[in-house]
């Protein structure tokens, strides 16, 4: 499988996530911080240093929760400040605000129980 090359902008997100996560992590090992989220240390590495700049979204998720961030605070802060539109063309589909609509779902019907004797 080939894998497309990353654009500055995208190379620049990691760099940044690295250090963001670097900077949350403080005082804990990486070696902690990892296990608590269920990862490798070399993983945590790897992102930290920004070797690997496009982490799956349950990864950071589980750093995020580890280290207390919110993914809002971690989608704002990761993003590069002068980011343009054709630099992130993976990103230009997204709204402007880090907060998505919730999906609404039918209320559930209630449940019976196979074989009880309704009275």
């Amino acid at each position: 499988m080939v894998r497309t090359p990353l654009t500055p902008w995208e190379r620049e997100r990691g760099e940044r996530l690295g250090a963001l996560l670097r900077a949350a992590r403080g005082e804990r090992s990486m070696v902690e911080v990892a296990a608590a989220a269920g990862l490798s240390a070399e993983t945590l590495r790897k992102i930290e240093t920004g070797r690997a700049p496009t982490p799956a979204f349950f990864t950071v998720a589980a750093l995020a929760g580890t280290l207390g961030l919110s993914l809002d605070e971690v989608v704002v802060q990761a993003a590069p400040p002068e980011a343009k539109p054709d630099d992130a063309p993976h990103t230009a589909h997204l709204p402007q605000t880090a907060h998505a609509p919730r999906a609404t779902h039918p209320p559930r019907a209630a449940h019976t129980t196979h074989g009880s004797a309704a009275a």
